[in-house]
């Protein structure tokens, strides 16, 4: 009990974060106070930053060894929340929500947030699942949030099914693992792994949790449910899942992977547990994921359907990295989830722009759009560019570093040669949005203005894929000094 008060200050930011969440559903119930719940969130979600800030990170374990608070997972949630935050601002001026849900929208999104925020500090397997759900079962109803949109209805359904499917082969693979080592904690798992003759066990349930763990970030075969699910939801929320789950996603795939998994236990990895080839495995869904996401991406017209395989192939780029295990590698995908969380959620900001405007769906819907808004436009490019990883972005320099780990390491160069042709295919696909705003006339040409919410997001988040360009090495040193 003594152990659970010490940690307390160790959780004051989802703390805050919980606190929050009471007051907006007290706040739904009193119609005097109604009006504030949007600014109660917001108040609250600034309120988590200022404390993640002030206590920075203690490099402990906390609540019996469930969680760790380090800096490794400080990084992640410093990215998560600044894409929750930027998403419930800009949902508010989105038309394509209902203001009848608002609330039940915005509760949700924090309990998303507080799972995120686990899953980043999870070193136990029953807090990995917990905290898994608790994301997993309020992004459902999200998916599904416009009732009466058929295809909203049907993303919600198709979700659910595919979840709750990788949700219970991942369980049954930690059930293997504690029935090798008889513990939960992973390290302590780790230490029985070691120890055992017969790998055919171990690898048994490493296949079964890549399942679970492959199904959140979209790994191919494993996302399916993505396309779907990204153009049936809202903008707003497709936008949402594509950036922030997917840095959560990322961050317990690698501390899992690393401490149970590699030789030595941590992020100072040389090669795979008991000789297990499982980087060579994962290599070769990298290669799948990328070129599946890319091949696919070409046939789009949806704007939203093509962003979600263009964030499959993103997946694939990252993955590519983590077949090699090293430091570098880590730091090079944590590196890049960072541009890309800025990339993608300015060109998601531009489709709720164009689809409050124009109630724009395909990319024909675009055309002339350089035009009637030539400064947006310009931005759009720009995150576009910065997607298909070219200079002078954010996005080229976050590439040469997960290239930099294959090549660091003189392997996989067969998927260094398909991750470079798969950047050139996607060049295609982006630059398709980019001719239909600028080569293709519209027969309205009338000037068209965003709100300034959204009009300030899209251009200050596009402006980070210049930023970072000419100054990021403070950041890379900062992610490798994590380690």
């Amino acid at each position: 009990m003594g152990n659970n008060f010490q940690s307390l200050q160790h959780f004051l930011p989802e703390l805050i974060i919980i606190i929050t969440i009471l007051f907006i559903i007290i706040a739904d119930l009193i119609p005097s106070i109604k009006e504030y719940s949007f600014k109660i969130t917001l108040f609250g979600m600034l309120a988590t930053g200022f404390m993640m800030f002030l206590m920075k990170y203690s490099n402990k374990f906390i609540f019996n060894e469930m969680l760790i608070d380090d800096q490794f997972s400080f990084y992640f949630k410093c990215i998560i929340l600044f894409s929750t935050f930027s998403i419930i601002l800009v949902s508010k001026y989105s038309k394509e929500l209902d203001d009848e849900y608002r609330i039940e929208y915005n509760t949700l999104l924090l309990v998303v947030l507080l799972g995120m925020f686990l899953m980043t500090s999870s070193v136990n397997l029953i807090m990995i699942y917990l905290s898994l759900e608790l994301v997993s079962i309020p992004s459902y109803i999200l998916a599904g949030i416009m009732k009466n949109d058929k295809k909203s209805n049907e993303a919600s359904l198709k979700y659910v099914i595919f979840g709750s499917f990788a949700s219970g082969l991942m369980l049954f693979g930690f059930s293997w693992l504690y029935g090798i080592s008889g513990s939960t904690n992973i390290y302590d798992v780790y230490n029985s792994i070691v120890l055992l003759e017969n790998s055919s066990a171990v690898l048994m349930s490493l296949l079964l949790i890549l399942v679970g763990f492959g199904y959140k970030v979209s790994m191919v075969p494993f996302h399916y449910w993505t396309p779907d699910v990204y153009e049936g939801s809202p903008i707003t929320i497709t936008a949402f899942l594509s950036v922030a789950p997917k840095a959560a996603g990322f961050a317990l795939f690698l501390r899992t992977f690393f401490v149970l998994f590699t030789d030595t236990g941590n992020f100072n990895a040389q090669s795979s547990v008991l000789d297990l080839q499982w980087p060579i495995i994962l290599s070769w869904l990298s290669a799948a994921t990328m070129t599946v996401g890319n091949l696919l991406a070409l046939r789009q017209d949806n704007v939203k359907r093509m962003l979600a395989y263009s964030t499959i192939s993103h997946v694939g780029f990252m993955l590519m990295a983590f077949c090699t295990l090293n430091i570098e590698a880590v730091a090079g995908i944590m590196f890049y989830l960072l541009m890309y969380a800025f990339m993608n959620l300015s060109a998601f900001y531009m489709v709720v722009f164009t689809s409050n405007k124009l109630n724009a769906v395909n990319i024909d819907d675009w055309n002339g759009l350089g035009f009637k808004n030539p400064l947006l436009g310009a931005f759009m490019v720009l995150s576009l560019v910065s997607l298909a990883g070219l200079p002078p972005t954010s996005g080229f320099v976050g590439k040469v570093y997960l290239f930099r780990s294959l090549f660091y390491d003189k392997e996989f160069f067969w998927l260094a040669i398909v991750g470079i042709l798969n950047s050139v295919v996607a060049l295609y696909y982006y630059f398709r949005i980019v001719k239909s705003m600028y080569f293709v006339e519209d027969d309205n040409s009338n000037k068209i203005e965003a709100h300034p919410v959204i009009h300030w997001s899209i251009i200050i988040l596009s402006a980070q894929n210049l930023l970072f360009y000419i100054y990021w090495s403070p950041l890379y040193e900062f992610l490798i000094g994590v380690f």
